[in-house]
């Protein structure tokens, strides 16, 4: 309207009326023309709104069908996932049961077995020691029986022969006393003071010593002495002793017998020597 009353204000005077309603029935039909056009294209529009509010509703709906579709799927994998988690549990709790009480089981039957061995071990072992000493024993006695007979054959032959008055006596007798006198006694050190007839035979010993002394022969006791060099002895050899101080010497074994005769030495004693470390 605007633009009609523009032109309309711009028509030359010289127009006509009549040209004048030509001119306005032509915008009028435009005017009528372009509100067709715009109708239609306004539908359009409303269609293509509609069209595309469908669209997006089915979207929608599917999505939330593939929402609850997933939802429920995720329910059950949650569902199946804490069922056998749950087993897995209860089976590691069994399993772990198990081995706990397998455990157990085991080590008391390992300590009732060591138990059991130790026992025997040690009732083995007081059998095998109480077999040694009894072996021990009757050997100490055999050997006992063995030297009472030597020192009393000794004895009685020391009594009968006397040294001569000759220039150069013979000594081999009295020597030969000696060492079986130094055996015996090195003997009885290594027996049980409780030894059947280890009394008498230590009697017959000392038997022994007082007829030698009373044909002029002695023998120095120089067991367990300490050692030292200016002494007139053969060292056999030297053993190590930790349970002497230091530098100490100790004569703690004698081989054969120093042997006087009327003060004298006539047989040079041949020693063993523990020495402190």
């Amino acid at each position: 309207m605007l633009f009609s009353l523009t032109a309309f204000s711009q028509v030359p005077d010289s127009l006509s009326f009549v040209q004048l309603q030509q001119k306005v029935g032509q915008l009028q039909t435009e005017l009528k023309n372009q509100k067709s056009d715009f109708s239609k294209q306004i539908s359009i529009a409303n269609n293509e709104i509609e069209s595309l509010q469908k669209q997006v509703q089915n979207n929608s709906n599917a999505i939330n069908q593939t929402a609850q579709e997933l939802g429920v799927k995720i329910t059950t994998a949650e569902t199946s996932t804490n069922q056998k988690i749950s087993e897995v549990g209860d089976s590691l709790s069994k399993t772990t049961l198990w081995v706990i009480i397998g455990l157990l089981f085991a080590v008391i039957v390992s300590g009732i077995v060591y138990l059991l061995l130790r026992k025997k071990q040690q009732a083995d072992k007081t059998d095998i020691v109480a077999q040694l000493s009894q072996t021990k024993q009757a050997i100490d006695e055999k050997l006992v029986n063995e030297f009472a007979k030597n020192t009393e054959a000794l004895v009685a032959l020391s009594q009968m022969t006397k040294p001569t008055q000759s220039v150069e006596p013979d000594h081999s007798l009295a020597l030969k006393v000696a060492s079986e006198i130094n055996l015996i006694e090195r003997n009885i050190n290594l027996m049980d003071s409780k030894t059947k007839g280890l009394k008498q035979l230590t009697r017959s010993v000392e038997k022994l010593k007082d007829n030698l002394a009373a044909n002029g022969y002695e023998i120095p006791q120089l067991l367990d002495k300490e050692f030292n060099q200016g002494m007139k002895v053969i060292v056999a050899s030297s053993i190590p002793d930790e349970n002497l101080e230091k530098g100490v010497e100790k004569i703690t074994k004698i081989l054969i017998p120093q042997v006087n005769y009327n003060g004298v030495m006539i047989q040079t004693a041949q020693i063993e020597v523990s020495v402190g470390y």
